[in-house]
Formats: C-alpha cells, sequence, structure tokens
C-alpha cells in the first residue's frame, strides 16, 4: 500500500491493542522499545506526546516525542514502523509530518533525537530527513539534531 495516506492518531481504548501488537523486525529490536513501554512511560510524563501511524485505516507505526514548550525543547523519543510495514514510505511520511507539526509549537528551532549505534541502526534514515550527528553522547544513544 505505497499509495496509502500516512496519518498521525491519538491511541484509543479502542485502538490500543492494534498499537500494542506493532513491532519492529527482529534485527532492530534492540534500537527502540516496544509500544507498551512507550505508552506506559507517556502516562507518567508530563511531556510525553504519542500517536498512531496509519496507513489508511491500519495501523502502521508508534511515534512519541518529550514536548516542553516552555523550555523550548522538542525531542524525538521513540519512533518505530511495524515490521510488516516498513519499506513502503511510511516512516518517511509520518516523520515529515512530525517535523511539521513540532514546526508549529513555541520556540521550535530544532527537533533532537538519540539513537543505540550499531549494524542496522536508523541514522541513515534520519540523516535523510535532514537530521545531523552531533558529538553528544546520551548514555549509550548518540545525538542527532534537525534545525527547522
Amino acid at each position: 500500500m505505497p499509495e496509502a495516506t500516512v496519518t498521525l492518531r491519538e491511541v484509543t481504548a479502542d485502538t490500543v491493542n492494534a498499537i500494542l501488537a506493532l513491532e519492529v523486525a527482529d534485527n532492530q529490536k534492540g534500537f527502540v522499545a516496544t509500544n507498551a513501554k512507550s505508552i506506559a512511560q507517556a502516562h507518567f510524563s508530563e511531556h510525553a506526546w504519542f500517536r498512531a501511524i496509519y496507513a489508511d485505516e491500519i495501523p502502521v507505526g508508534f511515534v512519541m516525542l518529550h514536548i516542553d514548550t516552555v523550555k523550548h525543547e522538542y525531542f524525538l523519543w521513540r519512533f518505530m514502523i511495524d515490521r510488516n510495514h516498513q519499506k513502503n514510505d511510511y516512516g518517511l511520511r509520518a516523520m515529515e509530518q512530525i517535523i511539521e507539526y513540532v514546526r508549529t509549537l513555541p520556540g521550535a528551532e530544532k527537533i533532537e533525537l538519540s539513537f543505540v549505534p550499531g549494524d542496522g541502526d536508523p541514522s541513515g534514515f534520519y540523516a535523510k530527513l535532514g537530521f545531523v550527528m552531533t558529538d553528544r553522547w546520551e548514555g549509550k544513544e548518540r545525538i542527532m539534531v534537525l534545525t527547522l
């Protein structure tokens, strides 16, 4: 379904089980937490914003941002596309929408993200969107930044 319309939607009581069932490929599991962990963490963070990623009416992924409109800090906390829906440009189209959304937020000048470096890590995907590597680390995760 590469021609599908990609949208970001709230996760609801009716859709949460479908979102929890989404998984990355086995070789990607070390790079991103499960959606269950992400949603649980979001409920204990005043700055978490999360959405399901849909291709037409099919849930294909999940995104979570850390949004602090007081400090003007915007961080891509989690991002995943289900193993069965990768390589259809859904991730690219969802990230374009996420970037546009952050641009509308108060004082948004950049978006940061972190990733675990390794074979098959997502740094190349993020670089295609304009994110650049920094020399900063958060524990074992490397920081990339996109200037808006």
